[in-house]
């Protein structure tokens, strides 16, 4: 099976490193709410076609390996994961807002993104 995906008239393989902060990195995503947050991710990612490869949820940050479509953007892809999810959460667990902290926001304002490379020779093997 090739690394490459498809659509009607691109083949691509868009893969992100993705690492966001939950506000001022209290070390709050842990036990249920570390579970829900992994399943809000993994439905988040699936209705926006995005393929998640990697997905590590520690107490104070989330690293995100997804293998996202060229025509989706990667700050509207974060936009929709940091919004709904922190929806769903405090939905869910409703005594997270009624921390003073929070003031409806859940993640940290900022993100890190790194591209994750193909080799060279691997590039050449399907473009042509």
């Amino acid at each position: 099976m090739s690394r490459f995906r498809k659509l009607s008239h691109t083949i691509w393989h868009c893969q992100y490193h993705v690492v966001w902060l939950p506000k001022y990195r209290f070390r709050i995503l842990t036990g249920s709410i570390r579970e829900a947050c992994e399943v809000a991710i993994r439905s988040i990612c699936g209705f926006a076609g995005c393929e998640v490869v990697e997905l590590n949820v520690q107490p104070d940050h989330v690293h995100l390996v997804a293998m996202i479509p060229a025509k989706v953007g990667i700050s509207q892809l974060l936009g929709r994961l940091k919004g709904q999810t922190s929806i769903r959460l405090f939905h869910q667990f409703r005594h997270l807002k009624k921390k003073p902290y929070w003031g409806n926001h859940f993640w940290s304002k900022g993100y890190c993104v790194v591209t994750v490379d193909l080799d060279a020779d691997m590039i050449r093997k399907y473009v042509r």
